[in-house]
């Protein structure tokens, strides 16, 4: 099996239950807009898109640019699924270009760029070999890809066996994104850096409300949920990897 379809495995593993879908009161995909503020990037695929002193950068997956404002290149270009997302990006960034959709389905309406930078996106990509030649082939000079180390669902994997009594996958990884890379053709580079948990700020209420959404849970059983949250183990991600090599455009 190859890197690339093992990934995509990995991937549909995740889906929910049909029946446990069609319950949820509303749907458990998704992240609150807040997640994903300019504020929110690490300083090492920072200096990974910095170093190369960018002109322009293309932000796949912007959510509120956290990836790539902060690098400060003069022309910046983002692609997001959401609309509210790459408004939070444009009002942080007057400016910036941006355009709605998913990579690489838009790519052949978004110019290159020197850096093409794409942060926590690629565990929601099943095609990850079209996604990584879509970014490769519009970086002029570099590609940076930052990705937590495990899945970000993992770190549910208690609470869905203690509320559902159903084990979740473990993958895809870091390590499998490397692999795919290379099974590309790809001379990548990457640095592996302890990770800031981007809930350090969030209430206790919306940690329990987002909980219980992931859950596929109603409102009406939030006491359930902030017991479970104190007493099973918190394994959310503890690190990531950024992963860069040169771009073909």
């Amino acid at each position: 099996m190859s890197a690339a379809t093992h990934w995509a495995d990995d991937l549909a593993a995740w889906a929910i239950d049909p029946q446990l879908l069609a319950a949820a009161p509303e749907s458990p995909y998704g992240f609150p807009a807040g997640l994903f503020g300019a504020d929110r990037g690490a300083a090492t695929t920072h200096r990974a898109v910095a170093e190369l002193q960018p002109v322009s950068v293309l932000d796949v997956g912007c959510g509120g640019g956290a990836a790539s404002i902060p690098v400060g290149a003069p022309e910046l270009l983002g692609v997001d699924e959401s609309a509210e997302l790459l408004a939070r990006f444009a009002a942080a960034a007057p400016g910036a270009r941006t355009w709605r959709g998913r990579w690489p389905d838009v790519a052949d309406q978004v110019p290159a760029a020197d850096v093409v930078v794409a942060a926590n996106v690629v565990y929601n990509v099943p095609d990850i070999a079209a996604f990584v030649t879509g970014l490769t082939g519009h970086a002029r000079r570099r590609v940076v890809v930052e990705l937590t180390d495990t899945h970000p669902w993992t770190s549910m994997a208690g609470m869905w066996r203690h509320f559902h009594g159903q084990e979740r996958p473990t993958g895809p990884t870091a390590d499998l994104f490397g692999a795919v890379l290379a099974e590309l053709g790809l001379e990548a580079q990457f640095r592996t850096w302890p990770r800031t948990d981007p809930w350090r700020d969030a209430s206790a209420a919306d940690v329990l409300a987002f909980t219980r959404r992931r859950l596929c849970l109603p409102a009406s059983r939030d006491a359930e949920v902030a017991a479970a949250l104190v007493r099973l183990p918190d394994d959310r991600p503890s690190t990531g990897t950024t992963w860069w090599w040169p771009g073909t455009a």
